[in-house]
């Protein structure tokens, strides 16, 4: 009978402890649309930072940066929002201007660290007669969905390079995919403002023949409406190489930084669990940088000073820095370390490089 009990005993114990042992923690993280690189950026961070984390980090789509804000703080299981940072900036300088709904969402936000710039393309029809960006002024616009950090963007940088509002009659809350169709087919608008940090899968899917039908206007760095947007916006290129299919030069444009954000967390499981992501952030920036979408190239593990009323989530930030500082160390020692001894002669090229002595 005894016998019995135990293998009941270890039997329970077989059934019972795969079920203990695959036990993970289970997040959300909302990006932008389906055809945009904040999706791309969040499945890599899913695959490469919270997997090994032992995080399932389940990616979301969402209308863009304002819509995020909005989820981060109120919607059950998201831990993690991509951000723009004029949309971040925009509800803090609402919150300023006395608005209490927008201080009581934004200012229990944190910033987890800055990421990559993202372009923002201003897509004529390939025969109209507009080549500046400044020259949209009374255009009709397609300017992002309502929520979205497109929408904001359009809005701002309207607003700073004209000194107005855009006209209420010319600005359509469309979807990316949708201001194409109404630009191209429907012709009832005149611009399609889109942002995504390149190479965009909405430029990118496109065929050769699509020069046929769109262009992408240019910054112009002499015309005062630039002077201006510079304000909030820093000048940047799209280059050809990254819709080589159809694009024949580079194009100077604006761009935007986005930012990965959190909330300011104070229960311990969270907490843990984030300092873990951050662990993994940092051990694994390598992989992500050689495995992820190419806008991780760009981004550097660093942590630079804020703005007023932007703050770091302090558990992930001190956790980044130590990893930031160890692997600076790292880098200096092995900078440091005497050179190994030549087995072999001096070519002619080296000794006139300096790089070598005979």
């Amino acid at each position: 009978m005894r016998i019995k009990s135990i293998l009941a005993g270890l039997l329970f114990m077989a059934f019972l402890l795969p079920a203990f042992a695959q036990t993970r923690t289970q997040y959300k993280i909302v990006t932008a649309s389906k055809s945009g690189t904040y999706i791309q950026i969040g499945r890599d961070l899913a695959k490469w930072i919270a997997d090994p984390a032992g995080i399932d980090l389940e990616v979301l789509d969402s209308k863009g940066s304002a819509e995020n804000v909005q989820r981060m703080r109120f919607e059950p299981g998201v831990k993690l929002a991509l951000v723009q940072s004029d949309v971040f900036q925009a509800f803090l300088d609402e919150a300023k201007a006395g608005n209490s709904e927008a201080g009581n969402i934004i200012r229990p936000l944190r910033l987890i660290m800055p990421l990559y710039d993202e372009e923002i393309y201003f897509v004529a029809r390939a025969d109209s007669p507009l080549e500046f960006i400044h020259e949209i002024k009374g255009k009709k616009l397609g300017v992002g969905p309502i929520g979205s950090g497109t929408a904001l963007t359009s809005r701002t940088l309207y607003q700073l390079m004209f000194g107005e509002p855009i006209p209420a009659a010319n600005a359509q809350f469309l979807s990316n995919e949708d201001a194409l169709v109404a630009l191209t087919v429907d012709k009832t608008i005149d611009i399609a403002i889109i942002v995504a940090g390149q190479p965009a899968k909405l430029f990118t899917d496109m065929q050769p023949e699509a020069r046929n039908y769109i262009k992408i206007l240019k910054l112009d760095e002499k015309a005062p409406e630039t002077t201006r947007g510079k304000k909030t916006y820093f000048p940047a290129t799209i280059r050809a190489s990254s819709y080589s299919s159809w694009l024949t030069a580079d194009i100077p444009t604006w761009t935007v930084k986005a930012y990965l954000v959190t909330y300011d967390y104070g229960l311990q499981s969270t907490v843990g669990n984030l300092t873990q992501f951050a662990e993994s952030l940092c051990a694994n920036f390598d992989k992500l940088q050689a495995n992820g979408h190419p806008k991780w190239k760009q981004v550097r593990l660093e942590l630079p000073p804020l703005g007023q009323g932007w703050r770091y989530y302090p558990p992930m930030e001190k956790r980044l820095r130590a990893c930031i500082a160890g692997k600076t160390a790292a880098v200096s020692a092995a900078s440091s370390a005497p050179p190994q001894p030549r087995n072999r002669p001096c070519t002619e090229q080296e000794v006139v490089l300096a790089l070598c002595k005979r």
